[in-house]
């Protein structure tokens, strides 16, 4: 089915679930890719807060471990996920079994979370005031780049960006996608409640928290408790946001978009289909591969 479904995201949730998303790229160098995940994990983690000499031997560790731990637990539940999805993919789907989807994908990215959590606390823990002013200094720049990308002065530009995204989104489950297909996309877009204005204004607001929450934490020596407690509430927020008009504009959006991913689905060609039960067959292998060290 599409991928065509925007979930919001913090970078502190993605030093949890980096190996996991690079798991799940979808590139053709996967099995490659997840071999080297903490690698790769820890040089884009860097790049947020820069890392010291004495943290980073403990989060390449931390990373080791937890490659090793989802390896051995998480894969095999995709493997059983991808074979799941193989026959809904050949068939018609309902916006319903879309939005299944989704939840079910978004369960298992808590479950990942959910284990790093007592390792990032720790970690977290021996950071200096120095690299919560790196991490801002980060998240704007990020901020400047999402809205370079995302709130195009020009109008039409900006339908223009978003509807490249979404096709590239399909095209790299489903293979090349048809005029009218891509006029179907194009109505929906523009029908879409999603505006980028409201997402960005979210996520900066969850940059505020999360770094008033950590300064706060630091300055007062909190205990492995007390962080643990504050990344949970992290987690949580980037699915129930604690402001009530984000939370009903989510929803939202959330059904849109399964609606319009089902739509497409099922105005697919055959061979459309077929790839990508293909392309789910051939990432179920890579997975069952890659569960052996």
């Amino acid at each position: 089915m599409s991928s065509a479904m925007r979930w919001s995201s913090i970078p502190l949730k993605h030093w949890i679930i980096a190996t996991l998303l690079l798991a799940l790229s979808g590139c053709s160098a996967l099995r490659f890719t997840y071999n080297q995940a903490p690698l790769l994990a820890y040089w884009w983690l860097d790049g947020y807060v820069d890392f010291s000499g004495d943290q980073t031997p403990r989060v390449r560790a931390a990373l080791d471990d937890y490659l090793a731990w989802h390896r051995g637990s998480q894969l095999p539940d995709y493997v059983q996920l991808l074979q799941r999805l193989q026959p809904l993919a050949a068939d018609r789907v309902s916006p319903a079994q879309v939005c299944a989807v989704a939840d079910d994908l978004q369960r298992k990215l808590e479950v990942a979370y959910e284990q790093a959590v007592p390792a990032m606390a720790d970690i977290l823990r021996s950071f200096s005031p120095a690299q919560l002013d790196h991490l801002e200094k980060r998240y704007a720049r990020d901020n400047q780049e999402t809205q370079r990308d995302y709130l195009q002065a020009d109008p039409a530009e900006r339908a223009e960006a978003a509807l490249k995204r979404t096709v590239e989104r399909a095209e790299s489950v489903y293979g090349p996608l048809d005029e009218p297909q891509r006029a179907l996309l194009a109505a929906g877009l523009e029908a879409s409640p999603f505006d980028a204005r409201i997402w960005l204004a979210e996520r900066r607001a969850r940059q505020h928290d999360i770094l008033r929450t950590l300064r706060q934490l630091l300055a007062e020596r909190a205990d492995a408790a007390a962080w643990q407690a504050a990344l949970r509430a992290f987690s949580a927020q980037t699915t129930q946001s604690p402001r009530a008009d984000y939370r009903a504009y989510r929803q939202r959006l959330f059904e849109a978009n399964c609606a319009l991913s089902a739509q497409l689905h099922n105005n697919l060609r055959p061979a459309q289909r077929h790839n990508a039960v293909d392309k789910l067959k051939g990432w179920a292998d890579d997975a069952r591969a890659l569960m052996k060290p």
